[in-house]
Parts: C-alpha cells; structure tokens; sequence
C-alpha cells in the first residue's frame, strides 16, 4: 500500500501520539521550521518517508554482480534432482494420494 497524499475528499481522522524531550521537540521544530511547514506536517511526512524505506528494504531483494549471476544461473539451468529429493517427492506424493 503506496502512501499518497490526502485529497479534498478524504479527511484525516486518524491520530497519532508520542512522548519525547524538549531536546528532541525543539530539534524537530527546527527542522520543521527549515522546511517550511507545520512540525505535524514535517513529523508525518518523514515517517512516512522513513515507512516507505523500512518496507522497501524489507520487500525488495538486491544482489551484487556476483550473487545476480548466481541466481539467475540457477534459475536456467537447476541442478538434476538428487535420489534423496526424489524419494521425499515419491512419499509425500503417497502420504498425500497424489498421482
């Protein structure tokens, strides 16, 4: 679910809270202030910036040179099934009466 921004139409019913120290307040007032907008405004874009990096990580797999190479050469050309990977094929196809 890619954030978006808020039309007319929608409204913001939702709320958050959190507890921080006058250090932390002040410094975000200031950054706010910086960008030219309301500390609320600045709070809930940068975690919604920070949300969007934090689940990208997560979902999204990079490899190096080497690592995509491997992969892919996996992916085209798969190893010949040992006897032990057949054999745990051939059970589950009996315990579960496929065909």
């Amino acid at each position: 679910m890619a954030p978006h921004a808020v039309t007319e139409k929608e409204s913001k019913k939702e709320r958050l809270e959190a507890r921080l120290t006058p250090e932390q307040k002040k410094y975000i007032e200031h950054a706010a202030r910086i960008k030219g907008t309301s500390v609320s405004d600045f709070v809930i874009g940068s975690a919604q910036d920070a949300a969007a990096r934090t689940i990208r990580e997560y979902e999204v797999l990079t490899l190096n040179e080497k690592a995509r190479t491997v992969f892919v050469n996996s992916l085209l050309n798969p190893p010949r099934p040992s006897a032990r990977l057949l054999a745990a094929v051939k059970r589950y196809k009996e315990r579960a009466k496929i065909r």
